[in-house]
């Protein structure tokens, strides 16, 4: 693995991409917690959704906070001994939170007034404050960051595994009525473009796949 970051290191095309990647990353981390503000602050609408208003919301925060971290966990430490692979996955993952910003803002929703909140110390440190943040919807963040986990897997199994963990947690997260149904549904597609965005990134900067 060491020798692979070195070499990698040492390829000026994934330099030059590894810090533009963290020059654009940067702001954007800066900038949730006030944009997290505005979006709070503006009214949004409820879309019709058959399948939250028939089903009665439970509290499953405990299972969303472990399937997701655990595969999160799972799949980096597989991807560490490929340098190009884990800048690859870097890169969708910020394209991914700036289509999120720039989704939510143009899609002004409100949360189903069943919701319970989820309870998630990770993306809490990023609310505007300690109250419960219930309007960070379309897309949903936990299901396009696991989703994203199943093209940066090596392996038949591994992507299975991931694949079946990200419907998992869409279920979940519909289960506790956090999201609506066009959140979850909308949340690997908005992954995929960012993945292929991502590898046309890389190959223009001229850093090759490993």
């Amino acid at each position: 693995m060491r020798r692979a970051w070195r070499d990698a290191w040492h390829d000026p095309a994934f330099r030059r991409t590894f810090w533009s990647v963290l020059l654009v990353a940067l702001p954007l981390v800066i900038a949730q917690r006030p944009f997290f503000g505005l979006v709070g602050a503006r009214a949004g609408t409820h879309p019709w959704d058959p399948l939250i208003a028939g089903s009665v919301p439970m509290d499953v925060s405990p299972w969303v906070f472990v399937v997701l971290y655990a595969s999160i966990l799972f799949t980096v430490a597989r991807a560490l001994p490929l340098p190009r692979l884990l800048l690859r996955g870097i890169c969708a993952y910020v394209l991914l939170l700036a289509m999120r910003m720039v989704a939510m803002w143009l899609v002004a929703l409100e949360a189903p007034v069943d919701a319970i909140p989820l309870v998630d110390p990770v993306t809490g440190l990023f609310y505007p404050d300690d109250t419960p943040f219930l309007k960070d919807l379309f897309f949903s963040g936990h299901t396009a960051t696991l989703a994203l986990m199943v093209p940066l897997s090596r392996g038949r199994i591994a992507r299975l595994t991931m694949m079946v963990c990200t419907a998992l947690v869409a279920a979940l997260v519909l289960l506790q009525h956090v999201h609506w149904t066009i959140d979850v549904f909308a949340a690997p597609v908005f992954t995929g473009l960012a993945w292929w965005a991502s590898g046309l990134s890389l190959r223009l900067f001229g850093v090759k796949d490993d």
